[in-house]
């Protein structure tokens, strides 16, 4: 097993669909995309997770995705979202995956189930035993119904497969107190939620797995680089750039509003599997009207550059 440095930027990436009945993958955008991430910046990309829209996927399409973004890319890590509610499939997808060259892997706690804590650390462990690849337990309460709470998240960083951990519990005194504990540990904690990424960094987290910087990397990429230079000043101002964007990024179902944006920049379409619809044109307009303003500012910075 190789161990991997979880600080920066991870693009949680969207999956783009061909406009058919099947909504086919299309990974010739897919690879694209990858690229230009790559190129970007990023310090590794994260297929297949929620913002991919894996929950429609099959395992053979889970698989097919993960190959084809490791044959994007050069030199970035690529992180393998598979988990699941059922502790034997989540462990064949992680099988699968490493086997298909995968270089980590992004595991979701289980959902609709609800298992007790004792549940939780049993299913982890069970992975990362059986499968030799570091591991990010990711905890996300607002789609699984469960919180991986920090008794249970200190226990399993004591694993030396369990890696990290992904937060998007919005609860910073959970957070931070997680942080607090793991520090003798070999145990990143990174953001889930974009617009908390910098509140995490500035307490001690490594990075991020973002749908932000899908649409935005170079910017999002040089906030995180910031602080973790300890250049809040900066990162502070970069925060309030890409805020609106957050925010945006929000205002229905994750990755809606995230893959409207991927469609207006020109990076990939919009579609989507059911039973996720397109984003409303209500808060369509609202979107172009906030990477309209980034896209102006990337142009006043270009302009104040060439007067220099």
């Amino acid at each position: 097993m190789t161990d991997i440095d979880f600080h920066g930027v991870y693009p949680a990436m969207c999956t783009p669909f061909h406009d058919d009945d099947d909504r086919s993958i299309d990974f010739e955008t897919l690879q694209r995309d990858a690229q230009r991430l790559e190129a970007a910046g990023v310090d590794g990309l994260v297929p297949v997770g929620s913002t991919g829209e894996s929950a429609t996927m099959t395992h053979d399409e889970h698989v097919e995705v993960v190959e084809a973004v490791i044959d994007a890319v050069d030199d970035v890590p690529v992180i393998a979202g598979t988990g699941s509610n059922n502790t034997r499939e989540a462990l064949s997808l992680s099988r699968r995956a490493a086997d298909a060259g995968a270089d980590a892997l992004l595991l979701i706690s289980p959902y609709y189930n609800k298992p007790e804590q004792r549940g939780l650390v049993d299913h982890f462990t069970a992975l990362a035993d059986e499968v030799d690849v570091p591991q990010i337990v990711y905890n996300v309460p607002s789609r699984t119904g469960r919180n991986v709470e920090p008794d249970t998240a200190v226990e399993l960083a004591s694993h030396p497969n369990i890696q990290a951990y992904k937060a998007a519990s919005g609860d910073m005194n959970q957070i931070s107190e997680i942080i607090e504990r793991t520090r003798d540990e070999e145990f990143a904690v990174l953001s889930g939620d974009d617009g908390m990424t910098l509140p995490m960094l500035s307490v001690g987290g490594t990075g991020c797995i973002s749908v932000a910087a899908n649409v935005e990397p170079e910017r999002t990429c040089a906030m995180v680089g910031a602080a973790l230079a300890g250049d809040f000043e900066r990162a502070r101002a970069l925060h309030h750039e890409l805020g609106p964007l957050f925010r945006a990024l929000f205002v229905e179902t994750n990755p809606i509003p995230v893959k409207e944006a991927m469609r207006i920049r020109g990076y990939g379409p919009a579609h989507m599997r059911s039973p996720l619809t397109r984003l409303s044109d209500d808060h369509l307009d609202h979107l172009r009207d906030v990477l309209a303003v980034l896209e102006n500012e990337d142009l006043e910075a270009e302009y104040a550059e060439i007067e220099r």
